[in-house]
């Protein structure tokens, strides 16, 4: 597979594209349930609208985590040592920690304002992640 991201002109962007696609899955669909938990579109259940936005998101992510792995693949040496993609990565652990904490505390049943503050951090977080893969693009 690597030699085919290396040997054929279109193979790595249409990974790129892949993971764009993830990313905005991944995004979309969190902005979609945050602003509900927020209290936009009150008449939308909050379950329902949870089970299928955080389908989404996570598709997206599998998305974007499996063409992101695969594209640090094919230059790891240069990565590892670019101090905005180890900036990246963890602040991809500090989201999925939020997530966990998230889901384990019960946040969507508690739509506290610590459920509000999560979910605003996560946004936060993902927009920080979007821009480190930017900046390490250039």
């Amino acid at each position: 597979m690597l030699d085919l991201l290396r040997t054929i002109p279109w193979a790595y962007p249409a990974l790129e594209v892949v993971h764009i696609v993830g990313i905005a899955l991944l995004l979309g669909n969190l902005v979609a349930l945050e602003a509900r938990v927020l209290g936009r579109a009150a008449t939308l259940p909050v379950q329902g609208l949870a089970r299928l936005s955080l389908t989404l998101a996570l598709s997206g992510f599998a998305l974007a985590a499996a063409s992101g792995s695969l594209m640090f693949a094919t230059q790891p040496a240069e990565l590892l040592a670019n101090p905005v993609f180890l900036v990246k990565m963890g602040l991809l652990l500090v989201a999925g920690a939020n997530a966990l904490w998230f889901h384990g505390r019960r946040s969507l049943a508690k739509l506290d304002l610590l459920a509000r503050v999560q979910m605003l951090s996560s946004t936060a977080i993902w927009l920080a992640v979007v821009f480190c893969g930017r900046w390490i693009a250039y």
